[in-house]
């Protein structure tokens, strides 16, 4: 029987980082895979819906080249089949630097579906049935989460769908309806909306993006609007009947009016259940709730030995909170001493068209704590590097402590904002003060110079504005 010293179960962005951490600091390791290397957020996420998202820019920059003084001729239409294979290209150049990496880390992948046994035992299923068993000092369990599926929308994978099908449709529809519009449900209906598709997006809650400031998730329902997206909160998907080559969805509107949608294809995007089943968590008595793993600030289960990370356990299901648990969790397991994560400081990014990035408490989320606030604003119609680059669509808006100055919330929308949101996480870490922010010179002219103004009217000090 094999001896490792870790033993990862999933490699996406908790499962890989978290094997390469553990090698880099001399543990003998290896990793569990069914799939792709890189998980759903290099193969199915993260990654190629962000090349998506590039080839609707590209097409609508073609579409307004006039206004930048570039004068096109002929048609301009989207090569659909290309779109996706660009992405798909994209995901597998990523999967395959996953590979190098492990490779250059001396860690053993072993293909197929793994399973924890009592005394930290690794049963592993190949493809073909055949079961090896492999053992170690410690397990991390990293086996993220799939679409989830609603009992009055099930999917069929042709005409009712999730984000995978979502990704690698054979051709361009001309109708869409998205159930949900958290971030996979907005960027995936922008996309298709930008391409010429007929998009109707239908969210439970008051608002779209529901979990970022309300007036930033108006801001974007406006901009969908606008691009001709109809977009309907408050409104329940009642069922779905698929006949021949069209869904007929039926939706309770917010007035409670049942309305028939036709639609060619239906996306649900209604958030995602954990990978739990057959790995191990009965047979070895680990504890878990609700669908989550239950773990420690240092990601250990109930069971020595065994740990878990990423979607599976407490937290955002971001990428880059997986990473970062990984990287505490497998430090840790070494005798090092690393800083517990501070879940209050993960900034969320979403890649439509306007972009939204935010960090921290929303304006509402501080004034129901009881701080005393000050708000802060700059709009990208005062910004130059904005007007420059075309797009004016978009503003700053921080949220601080009247008594400490401290930055509480930070929200951004427009071109590129998730670019910006790493400063504010900062300034958040470091309890940096608003007078320090303003103290620290911002290069002119650009987009992230709108931080340091927003500072400012919240400060009272606005200057261009």
């Amino acid at each position: 029987m094999e001896k490792y010293d870790l033993i990862v179960i999933g490699s996406g962005p908790g499962g890989y980082v978290a094997a390469i951490k553990a090698s880099q600091l001399g543990m003998k390791t290896a990793v569990v895979e069914r799939a792709e290397l890189g998980g759903i957020c290099l193969n199915w996420g993260c990654i190629p819906t962000k090349a998506l998202m590039k080839s609707a820019q590209v097409f609508q920059y073609m579409k307004h080249s006039e206004n930048y003084g570039i004068c096109l001729e002929g048609e301009i239409r989207p090569d659909f089949e290309k779109i996706i294979q660009r992405s798909r290209g994209v995901a597998e150049t990523m999967s395959k630097g996953i590979q190098f990496l492990f490779k250059k880390n001396n860690i053993d992948v072993l293909v197929g579906h793994g399973k924890v046994l009592p005394e930290k035992q690794m049963e592993v299923t190949d493809s073909e049935g055949i079961k090896t068993v492999c053992s170690a000092n410690h397990i991390i369990l990293a086996t993220g989460a799939s679409s989830r599926i609603l009992p009055n929308l099930p999917q069929d994978g042709k005409r009712i769908i999730g984000y995978r099908e979502a990704l690698t449709l054979p051709k361009l529809p001309e109708s869409m309806v998205v159930v949900g519009s958290g971030a996979i449900g907005s960027e995936l209906a922008f996309f298709y909306n930008s391409l010429g598709v007929k998009v109707t997006l239908i969210e439970l809650l008051p608002t779209i993006l529901p979990i970022e400031d309300e007036e930033i998730s108006k801001h974007v329902d406006r901009a969908f609007r606008k691009n001709g997206m109809k977009t309907m909160t408050e409104s329940t998907v009642e069922k779905v009947e698929v006949k021949a080559d069209k869904c007929l969805v039926f939706v309770k509107d917010k007035k409670g009016n049942l309305l028939e949608i036709e639609a060619d294809i239906v996306l649900s995007a209604v958030g995602v259940q954990t990978n739990l089943e057959n790995i191990g968590l009965e047979e070895t008595g680990i504890a878990f709730e609700k669908g989550k793993v239950l773990v420690d600030e240092y990601y250990r289960t109930n069971v020595a030995g065994i740990y878990a990370i990423g979607d599976i356990v407490h937290g955002a299901a971001l990428a880059h909170v997986a990473s970062k648990e990984a990287i505490v969790c497998v430090e840790k397991i070494a005798g090092h001493h690393p800083d517990a994560i501070d879940y209050e400081n993960i900034p969320g990014c979403t890649y439509t068209s306007p972009e939204v990035a935010s960090v921290g408490m929303t304006e509402k989320q501080a004034l129901e704590a009881g701080y005393d606030i000050k708000v802060g604003k700059f709009p990208f119609t005062a910004s130059g590097k904005a007007t420059a680059s075309g797009n004016r669509d978009g503003m700053v808006k921080v949220v601080f402590d009247s008594k400490t100055h401290l930055l509480l919330g930070c929200h951004l929308v427009g071109d590129n904002v998730t670019e910006m949101i790493a400063e504010a996480v900062v300034i958040r870490q470091t309890k940096t003060t608003a007078e320090q922010i303003l103290a620290s010179v911002h290069p002119h002219p650009t987009m992230s110079e709108a931080i340091m103004e927003a500072v400012e009217a919240a400060m009272g000090q606005a200057i261009h504005l």
